[in-house]
């Protein structure tokens, strides 16, 4: 029978326990290396890393710890907090949900004209820029003689809409006579980052429910387009008011706060999770048309919810003034604000609809810069660009909006 040979090696192994995977330092590794080859040698070899040994050891120590780091890649992958790529693609189609592809900028105009002009979904209006917008749901004109739409752009990306800058109409439509933008448009996306990727997923558990808040949000935030969802329901016997402006959602009824997406895959989307009889509240409606009996006289229903009122904010931003700042610092400040505040960092959470932004998280967002050269003094942020405090807070029916000329970047 042959021997048998045993190999043996002084460097330490990956091991899996209770707490996962567990990998070497590169120094242990090293340190192994060079003991395997003192042994191969006979011993007393030179364990200097500027001999060729010392190479040849460097070398190998490089790829067991490249490799050990593809390892600990593929177990964080199975890991929803750390999951990204096709890793978190995979764990989303667990729960029937698929990346959001890029979409485009969307943003609140108030189209004017005659009164009882009635503007049709798929309206189009074009920016200074020349990009041009699509109204996501139909609109009449009332009495006032002015009317706010949610428009999305037709090119993917985030691609800026600044305050006033949506204000020509691209193909007439009689009795409309003019559009402009009070705020800034929510920016589009190129592909769902992997922080908004598992907000979604974390909220689509409630998905194949149906009758709960839980269920209508998922489905809501499921349909394409679709920005930012809120949803509450009232189970008391009188109206309540909720949130920081103190929304009033009636009696036995549910309060559905949608921003994007098209209004009849809305509707579709509440008819099927919402509770049979139950109230809703709001300034948008479709009507849906069940189509599961199988008869002519199909029953039809009016589905109900809020498009939110894009709301303005402003930062302002003192930093340490010094010569090693970049020359194109306000510019950096200002897009990496935007950028967290939009939900593309992983550094800050995104500006939600009744959420709460919290001025120190953007000390981190910053100093993500350059932290050799930005000491951040002081971050603060307001509503009305004149009380400015620590946070704001956003109503329910409000979604935050944010545009470079509302940051204020001083040098001190």
């Amino acid at each position: 029978m042959a021997n048998t040979v045993i190999v043996t090696t002084s460097v330490p192994a990956a091991t899996f326990s209770d707490i996962g995977l567990s990998v070497p330092d590169e120094k242990d590794i090293l340190d192994g290396r060079l003991s395997d080859l003192d042994s191969a040698l006979g011993g007393g070899m030179s364990k200097s890393l500027t001999t060729p040994q010392g190479q040849i050891a460097m070398s190998e120590t490089a790829i067991i710890a490249d490799k050990n780091d593809q390892l600990l890649s593929i177990v964080n992958g199975i890991n929803p907090d750390y999951a990204a790529g096709r890793f978190q693609d995979a764990i989303g189609r667990i729960y029937f949900i698929d990346r959001i592809a890029a979409q485009g900028t969307t943003v609140t105009a108030t189209a004017t004209g005659l009164v009882g002009t009635v503007i049709p979904s798929g309206s189009t209006a074009q920016d200074e820029a020349g990009y041009i917008y699509t109204s996501l749901a139909e609109a009449t004109i009332p009495a006032s003689g002015a009317v706010d739409i949610v428009f999305q752009n037709q090119t993917s990306g985030a691609i800026a809409c600044p305050a006033g800058s949506l204000n020509t109409i691209y193909r007439a439509v009689t009795g409309w006579s003019g559009i402009t933008n009070a705020s800034a448009g929510v920016p589009g996306n190129d592909v769902e980052t992997r922080a908004n990727f598992e907000y979604r997923r974390k909220q689509s558990v409630a998905l194949n429910a149906k009758g709960t808040p839980e269920s209508i949000y998922a489905a809501v935030l499921d349909v394409a387009g679709v920005v930012d969802a809120y949803v509450w329901s009232n189970h008391s016997v009188s109206t309540v008011s909720i949130g920081s402006t103190n929304y009033p959602v009636p009696a036995h009824s549910v309060y559905i706060a949608v921003y994007g997406g098209s209004a009849q895959d809305i509707a579709q989307a509440i008819y099927l999770k919402n509770q049979a009889g139950c109230g809703m509240v709001g300034n948008t409606s479709a009507v849906v048309t069940d189509t599961s009996r199988g008869t002519n006289i199909n029953p039809k229903y009016t589905m109900t919810w809020n498009t939110p009122t894009q709301t303005r904010t402003r930062f302002m931003v003192q930093l340490e003034n010094s010569q090693s700042l970049p020359s194109d610092i306000v510019d950096q400040v200002r897009a990496s604000i935007i950028s967290a505040f939009n939900g593309n960092s992983d550094l800050a959470p995104k500006a939600r609809i009744a959420s709460k932004v919290f001025a120190g998280g953007y000390y981190s967002v910053l100093n993500n810069i350059d932290t050799a050269s930005v000491n951040v003094l002081s971050v603060t942020v307001s509503l009305d660009g004149v009380n400015y405090a620590s946070s704001v807070e956003y109503g329910v029916d409000q979604i935050p909006s944010l545009d470079a000329s509302d940051i204020s970047v001083s040098l001190v």
